[in-house]
C-alpha cells in the first residue's frame, strides 16, 4: 500500500498544531499563567518548551519519518534485532484510544455549548441560572450521548476521506478559522472596560504572586504546562511524521509547530481574563470557567449571543482538531497492522470509539456513582490513566530509544531530525538528551503520582 503524503507544508504543520491545540490550551494555561506570576511563569513555559517539550516532538516526527509507518511498525523497523520496543507501539495505541474515550465527551460539551449560544438559547438564562444548564447538560444521557457521538462521527467521516482529501483539507480549513476566531475575540476582549486589569493579571510578572506560589512551584508548573501542551508520549505526533517530506529539518518543524500551539494558549488568555476582569467574574480553573464563567459574561456582554457563539465555534474547533489527529493514528494504524482499507479500519474504529466513549458520556448521570482510581470518577480516572502516566513515560520510553545504543540511537536521530533545510540540531546535544531531559520527565512522573 503506497505511503500517503502532506500535500503542502502548511498542511502538516496546522494539522500537528490541531493535534497539540486543545482544550487544555484554554482552560488550563491562562488561569495556571495568572495563578504562578503572570510573565514569569510565561518566561519558564517558554523555556520549558524549547528545551524539553520540541525536542521529545522532533524525535516522534523523526521516528515517523525515517520509517515512514505508524509508531508500532516504526519500532519494529527501527528498533535493533530481537528487541521488544515495539511493545511500547502497542501501549501508545491503547493511550489515544484512552485519551478519545473521555476526549470526544468533552468535545461534546463544546459542540453543544455552541448550538445552544447559535441558536438562542442563552438568551433568556439569568446569572444564577448558568450552572444550572451546565449541570442539567451533565445529568441528561440524551444530550451526552448524541454530543459525544456527532463528535466520533465527525472525525471518523473526516478521516475516512484520507489525508489530503479529509484530514489535511478539514483541518487546514477549521486552523485558519480558528485562529483567525480567536484573534477576533481577543481584539474584542481588549475593548473592554477593565481589560488593562486583567492583562495586568494575567501578563505582567507578578513578584508577590510568585513569592505566595513559590519559586519552585511556578517552575513546575511551567514545565508540566510545557510538556503536556504538545500531546508528547502517545505518538499521536508520530504518525504525522511518517507522512512528512524530507524537505526541512524536523527542530524548525517542531519550533513552528510549538510556537503555533503556545500562540493560541497566549491568546486564550487575552480573551478570558479582560472579560472576566470587566463583568467582575471570578477567574477559576479547569471546566467551569469555559461553562460557568465565561457563559455568564456573555449573557451580559452586548451582543452576547454573537460572542458566545464564536467562542465555542472556536473551542468545537480547538477539540475536534486533535480528536481529528488522534483518531487518523488510531485509523492508521488498523490499516498497517491488520492490512485492510482505510473504510474498514474506519468502520471498525467507528465501532469501537462510540462504545468506549459511552462510560464517559454516562459519567455524570446513569453512571455518577462510580468510582475508580483514589476516588475520580470515569472522565478523571481516564485522564489521569493517559495524562499522569502514559503521555509521561512513553516520552521517555520515546527519548531513551532515540538517543542511547540500546535504542535507535543518537546518531540515527540526530541524520534524520537534521535532513533537509532549517535549524539543525548540534551533535552536543546527545549528553543534554542523555543525562538531563529523563531527569526533568521523571520529575514530572513523580508529580504527577504524588
Amino acid at each position: 500500500m503506497e505511503r500517503e503524503n502532506f500535500g503542502t507544508r502548511l498542511g502538516f504543520i496546522l494539522v500537528s498544531a490541531g493535534c497539540a491545540i486543545g482544550i487544555g490550551n484554554v482552560w488550563k494555561f491562562p488561569y495556571v499563567a495568572g495563578q504562578n506570576g503572570g510573565g514569569i511563569f510565561v518566561l519558564f513555559y517558554l523555556l520549558f518548551l524549547f528545551i524539553m517539550g520540541a525536542p521529545i516532538l522532533s524525535m516522534e516526527l523523526a521516528m515517523g519519518r525515517a520509517s515512514r509507518k505508524g509508531v508500532i511498525k516504526a519500532y519494529k523497523s527501527l528498533e535493533p534485532k530481537k528487541s521488544k520496543w515495539h511493545i511500547h507501539g502497542y501501549i501508545c495505541m491503547l493511550g489515544c484510544l484512552l485519551l478519545m474515550m473521555y476526549y470526544t465527551t468533552v468535545s461534546g460539551w463544546m459542540l453543544n455549548y455552541a448550538f445552544k449560544f447559535a441558536t438562542g438559547q442563552f438568551a433568556k438564562v439569568t446569572n444564577d441560572g448558568v450552572e444550572n444548564v451546565f449541570n442539567t447538560m451533565l445529568n441528561s444521557p440524551t444530550q451526552m450521548l448524541t454530543f459525544m457521538g456527532i463528535s466520533v462521527i465527525v472525525g471518523i467521516i473526516v478521516c475516512s476521506f484520507g489525508l489530503q482529501n479529509g484530514i489535511e483539507k478539514i483541518t487546514k480549513v477549521m486552523m485558519l478559522c480558528l485562529i483567525g476566531l480567536i484573534i477576533i475575540l481577543a481584539i474584542h476582549s481588549l475593548t473592554l472596560t477593565n481589560a488593562k486589569e486583567g492583562l495586568s493579571f494575567y501578563l505582567l510578572p507578578n513578584i508577590e504572586n510568585v513569592k505566595t506560589v513559590g519559586l519552585g512551584k511556578v517552575i513546575t508548573a511551567a514545565m508540566n504546562q510545557s510538556f503536556f501542551t504538545l500531546s508528547i508520549g502517545a505518538a499521536s505526533m508520530e504518525i504525522f511524521g511518517s507522512y512528512m517530506s524530507k524537505d526541512h529539518g524536523l527542530a524548525g518543524e517542531a519550533l513552528r509547530i510549538s510556537i503555533l500551539d503556545t500562540f493560541v494558549a497566549i491568546m486564550s488568555g487575552l480573551i478570558i481574563f479582560p472579560a472576566c476582569f470587566s463583568y467582575n467574574v471570578e477567574t477559576t480553573a479547569g471546566p467551569s470557567l469555559i461553562f460557568i464563567t465565561l457563559p455568564k459574561v456573555f449573557i451580559n456582554m452586548p451582543y452576547g449571543r454573537i460572542w458566545g457563539s464564536l467562542f465555542f465555534i472556536f473551542m468545537t474547533f480547538a477539540s475536534l482538531s486533535t480528536v481529528i489527529a488522534v483518531f487518523e493514528n488510531l485509523i492508521a494504524s488498523g490499516m498497517e497492522n491488520l492490512n485492510i482499507s482505510r473504510t474498514k479500519s474506519s468502520v471498525i474504529h467507528l465501532i469501537i470509539l462510540l462504545v468506549t466513549s459511552i462510560p464517559c458520556a454516562l459519567s455524570f448521570s446513569l453512571l455518577k456513582n462510580v468510582s475508580l482510581i483514589k476516588g475520580m470518577g470515569i472522565l478523571d480516572s481516564e485522564d489521569f490513566l493517559v495524562s499522569n502516566l502514559i503521555l509521561p513515560i512513553g516520552a521517555l520510553i520515546i527519548l531513551i530509544f532515540c538517543v542511547t545504543k540500546w535504542g535507535w540511537g543518537f546518531n540515527n536521530y540526530l541524520e534524520e531530525a537534521n535532513t533537509g533545510k532549517g535549524i539543525k540540531i548540534p551533535k552536543w546535544t546527545k549528553y543534554y538528551f542523555r543525562f538531563v531531559l529523563p531527569i526533568l520527565i521523571i520529575i514530572i512522573i513523580i508529580q504527577g503520582l504524588v
